[in-house]
């Protein structure tokens, strides 16, 4: 019989800092606030950790968080590249390490201070290597012209409207409202101020963008054997799938036979195809929102509904509570923080505690993707 991850480990703490524009203390201690408070979250001693997960656009490593929670020997370090591609997949590298014996607590997390700090797109050396050199030179010098791009490619081929990506940023504002730890908690969003805002990179608007935050976020993983010991409620990691398309070309995916056809529709028949439920099974998804068309692709991606059909789906309240499909119920990358897409995993972490400040009700599946656009990861958790 094959190997396999399926309920296999659990995550059993999630921590987090305030979240804010701009926030005192270095990424570093920003980090190790967050691991700390997730182990204290789980009720894990520092010192037990032996395994650690970040991304490649991690400023803080693991040897200075390691010596700063004073963990001990550690048996398993990994980072995930592709910025917000990595999200999911540091939970999975863990959750393989901690299966097969590798390690027995293992730590993911993500320090940012994206909201005081320089943009990734201004340093002209790290952007013009290829595949830099082929779209920064003629205009997309930023992942909002790349991504806007493609909006524009989508809303030609398939009638879809500024309406719907409003209705994208309108489920996660709302939802952000509902959250007191949201940036955006208490700055409720209207359609006139959405279709009146000023443009960042047409067709996208200042409220199709995601926000810039300094904040960090952590969670903890173990077998689910020792996850019934832990302070918490587990969360299963029930199935977890990376996703490189053929010929892939990031953010505009131009080399592609379809560029609309992005990675998670890789990494989504990976997901499924080792998962006992299917998408007509997930109660409640938090899907990554850089921008607002990436729900619409996701949506697609991730087989909730056809081709050149996610449009259509976000409309009559579907994505909000009480629609067909909540999503991203923190308020997400658009209207909680942006963290590159850590927050939706301990949201959907406490969707299945029952904790969440948006509860659905009875939730005990949840899908947890991160970055459309670029290689990407995804997870499924199971109460």
């Amino acid at each position: 019989m094959a190997a396999t991850l399926k309920d296999a480990t659990a995550i059993v703490g999630i921590g987090q800092t305030p979240f804010a524009r701009r926030l005192p203390g270095s990424e570093k201690e920003l980090a190790c606030r967050a691991v700390l408070a997730a182990l204290d979250d789980a009720g894990i001693a520092p010192a037990e950790v032996d395994a650690f997960a970040s991304y490649t656009m991690e400023e803080t490593d693991e040897v200075e968080v390691a010596k700063a929670i004073g963990a001990g020997d550690v048996t398993f370090f990994s980072k995930v590249g592709y910025g917000g591609g990595g999200s999911c997949a540091t939970v999975g590298h863990l959750a393989a390490a901690v299966a097969t014996g590798q390690a027995t607590v293992g730590v993911a997390w993500r320090s940012r201070k994206r909201g005081s700090g320089p943009r990734p797109w201004t340093n002209t050396a790290v952007q013009l290597p290829t595949p830099g050199q082929w779209t920064r030179p003629f205009g997309l010098l930023r992942p909002a012209d790349e991504i806007a791009m493609l909006a524009r490619r989508y809303m030609h081929e398939y009638g879809a409207t500024r309406d719907h990506l409003f209705n994208v940023a309108m489920a996660c504002r709302n939802r952000a409202n509902e959250n007191p730890a949201a940036i955006m908690y208490d700055r409720p969003l209207t359609r006139e101020m959405y279709m009146t805002s000023r443009m960042i990179s047409e067709p996208l608007c200042l409220f199709d963008n995601c926000l810039e935050t300094d904040g960090a976020l952590a969670c903890v993983i173990v077998s689910a054997e020792r996850a019934r010991d832990c302070r918490q409620r587990p969360v299963y990691v029930h199935s977890v799938a990376q996703g490189l398309p053929a010929q892939h070309h990031g953010m505009v995916n131009y080399w592609n036979d379809d560029p609309l056809t992005g990675p998670a529709w890789t990494a989504a028949r990976h997901l499924w195809k080792h998962a006992d439920f299917g998408p007509q099974d997930v109660d409640v998804a938090q899907i990554y929102d850089a921008f607002t068309p990436l729900i619409l692709l996701s949506l697609e991606g991730y087989g909730f509904c056809g081709r050149g059909e996610g449009a259509a789906y976000t409309e009559g309240g579907a994505l909000e509570t009480g629609g067909r499909l909540p999503i991203n119920t923190g308020g997400g990358g658009l209207s909680e923080a942006y963290v590159h897409g850590f927050n939706l995993i301990n949201e959907g972490v406490k969707q299945l505690r029952g904790t969440s400040t948006a509860q659905v009700p009875d939730a005990t599946t949840c899908l947890v993707t991160a970055g459309e656009g670029v290689p990407t990861s995804a997870l499924l958790l199971r109460a």
